[in-house]
């Protein structure tokens, strides 16, 4: 089972897994950078309908081979009580997104299964509400619970989100739960996440997940928001360097 126990917890992957050699080809290239955990979507529950939805139950599948053939544990999202019976046992960390944070019946079935669980804090949720839909995954059995700070509305539309680095230490001051930042969906803009994964490290997160991908460009989604793997190597390397200056401060 994937432990949240090491200092500091490095996920990355595409937005979407596009194919069975694209899934591959991107987790051998973050095995050697020193990735944790390999994240991919197969289900996409999409704003726009005519975007792509992902590749679903084709999805899983690949993911499951890119497991297999680099031993990355693997992270995705899973959509419904369905899905989560159908796959719950086979994912290493289960991840519940922000639209999904308040389907209580959800959090429930998730709470069932001995296995971590990833719930990303809702586009306008308050702090009280992200930890209050973690009491609905825990009072079902499952501590095992990450929290996932992923950007918040903002009035401003100049990016996708605004990433809220003050959830970090309320999170750390107020619950035990580890908190995971995740720069992409917040920026929405490739250009930003170096620096909000600098900062998000200097803050005391426990760990970022980005969207990586071998060629942004032709990505299926959110191209605007994924970085290459060169890019998302030295970002690892500047991050490195700033956890050793942290050590003097946490």
């Amino acid at each position: 089972m994937v432990s949240m126990k090491k200092d500091f917890m490095i996920i990355a992957g595409p937005c979407a897994v596009e194919s069975k050699e694209q899934i591959i080809r991107i987790a051998k290239s973050l095995k050697e950078i020193g990735v944790d955990v390999l994240r991919g979507g197969a289900f996409k529950p999409r704003t726009n309908p005519n975007s792509f939805q992902g590749l679903q139950d084709e999805g899983i599948e690949y993911l499951l081979e890119a497991k297999k053939v680099t031993g990355l544990p693997i992270i995705t999202e899973l959509l419904t009580i369905e899905q989560v019976k159908k796959y719950g046992n086979v994912i290493d960390i289960i991840q519940i997104g922000s639209r999904n944070m308040y389907n209580y019946e959800l959090l429930k079935e998730v709470g069932k299964l001995n296995k971590p669980v990833m719930l990303k804090r809702g586009l306008s949720a308050t702090y009280n509400e992200w930890l209050s839909a973690c009491e609905y995954i825990k009072q079902n059995g499952n501590d095992n619970i990450i929290v996932c700070e992923r950007g918040i509305r903002s009035f401003d539309n100049s990016t996708r989100n605004v990433l809220d680095l003050q959830a970090i230490p309320y999170i750390k001051k107020h619950s035990d739960f580890p908190i995971i930042i995740d720069p992409s969906h917040a920026a929405g803009n490739n250009y930003m996440i170096e620096s909000m994964c600098c900062a998000a490290t200097a803050a005391g997160c426990d760990g970022i997940m980005v969207e990586v991908h071998d060629n942004p460009s032709e990505a299926l989604c959110d191209k605007d928001q994924a970085i290459t793997i060169d890019e998302f190597s030295n970002i690892c390397n500047k991050i490195k360097k700033i956890r050793e200056i942290n050590q003097f401060w946490y």
